[in-house]
């Protein structure tokens, strides 16, 4: 039963991936049929997170009141509408409309499912799940691809991936009592399971009170970088080899598909190497292979050789967010990790923020030439939140090394 569960939710993480990259490709075309300069994007971007943001930072009561089957389930169906809502929009302001249900149902699936699969399973499905998510930011551009390329229509795109959605949100309905009854089993299969320790008695902790903790500001550095670093790369790679390496776009988008591969393929390899690692190991590792990317970028090397950057950044950032997520609980303790992975997801959006328009400001002032010294500095920025979080939890002795 627990492995039937697992399925659920990793076919609910595909879900939560499908909005994500939709907006991108239909832009250029939406921008066009509502009259807005292709620039609106970037004020667009963090108005859509800021719905994220409240959802995640409520998600710890909504769970501990209604559980997360039935938080799933409705978060999910929520997405569906605001997926039909764009489908269905006539003007930019219907946009802005349906971007409410759509963040306030991605916010709490991240945090809800987030946080059940580390307190419940091993640290390799952590990263699997993640992978998941990879599925579904891959799936949407494809129907995307296909209603522009069939009829020229971004709405039908949206719709695709609202019936897509639906389906998802249907499979989550369907799955509630399956929630239940594993719970009411008290046990997870011991090939799937991280421990046997009994469930607690969660609670939830204000954003005051977990301010105060040290720990759980340097966590929320360390989300908020990790996230930022992995859409700096993503929106501003192809770019970078375009105007400073001169590659023709053609290949600079090649090679950022590349990159997302890599993120999967990071995930992936991830869940492998924990039954080996220790989640610890696999972040130090990450951490080592990330600083390939930015060495690609500066080398006086020809530009195809170069865009591998873009592969070892997706290789090195893509274990960080799935590790850190799996040690949360063991981090903090099992009976809070709801609300501390809700505050975490929130820091994750507020990165992607703040930091990506930020460097937009430099760009407009400096060219895209200072994208590796940019990249080298957040990251240097990540490696000592990390350090200094290590450093902390070995002084309270919750440093987990298993």
């Amino acid at each position: 039963m627990a492995t039937l569960l697992l399925i659920v939710i990793y076919v609910c993480f595909i879900g939560l991936g499908v909005p994500d990259s939709l907006f991108g490709p239909a832009w250029p075309v939406m921008s066009g049929e509502f009259d807005l300069p292709v620039s609106v994007a970037g004020l667009l971007t963090p108005y859509f997170c800021i719905f994220t943001v409240i959802s995640s930072l409520f998600s710890d009561k909504l769970i501990n009141r209604f559980g997360t089957g039935k938080v799933t389930a409705v978060s999910t169906m929520l997405t569906a509408i605001g997926l039909f809502g764009y489908s269905l929009a006539p003007s930019i302001w219907w946009l802005l409309l349906s971007a409410i249900p759509l963040g306030l149902g991605g916010g709490a699936v991240d945090a809800g499912l987030n946080n059940y699969v580390a307190l419940h399973y091993k640290a390799s499905h952590i990263s699997y799940l993640h992978c998941f998510y990879g599925v579904g930011v891959t799936v949407s551009p494809v129907f995307m691809s296909l209603a522009l390329g069939q009829i020229g229509d971004w709405h039908m795109g949206y719709r695709y991936a609202a019936i897509f959605q639906l389906c998802v949100a249907v499979i989550a309905i369907l799955a509630i009592p399956l929630w239940g009854k594993v719970a009411k089993a008290g046990t997870y299969s011991p090939a799937e399971a991280d421990t046997a320790e009994p469930e607690v008695t969660p609670r939830s902790l204000s954003l005051r009170e977990q301010a105060r903790d040290a720990g759980i500001r340097w966590i929320w550095l360390i989300f908020a970088v990790a996230v930022a670093l992995e859409v700096l790369v993503g929106n501003w790679g192809s770019t970078f080899l375009v105007k400073v390496k001169g590659m023709e776009p053609a290949y600079a988008a090649a090679m950022t598909a590349l990159y997302y591969f890599g993120l999967a393929a990071g995930r992936f390899v991830s869940g492998l190497l924990s039954r080996k690692l220790t989640p610890w190991q696999i972040i130090a590792l990450s951490l080592a292979v990330w600083p390939l990317s930015v060495v690609f970028f500066v080398l006086p090397i020809p530009p195809a050789v170069s865009g591998i950057g873009l592969l070892f950044a997706g290789l090195g950032m893509g274990p960080l967010y799935p590790n850190f997520v799996y040690l949360t609980p063991r981090n903090f303790g099992r009976d809070v990790s709801q609300s501390i992975m809700g505050s975490q997801s929130a820091s994750a959006y507020l990165g992607l923020i703040a930091v990506p328009p930020l460097f937009g400001l430099l760009v407009n002032n400096f060219g895209v030439g200072l994208y590796p010294p940019f990249l080298a500095v957040v990251y240097v920025i990540q490696l000592a939140a990390v350090l200094l979080f290590i450093h902390h939890l070995k002084k309270r002795g919750t440093y987990y090394v298993k």
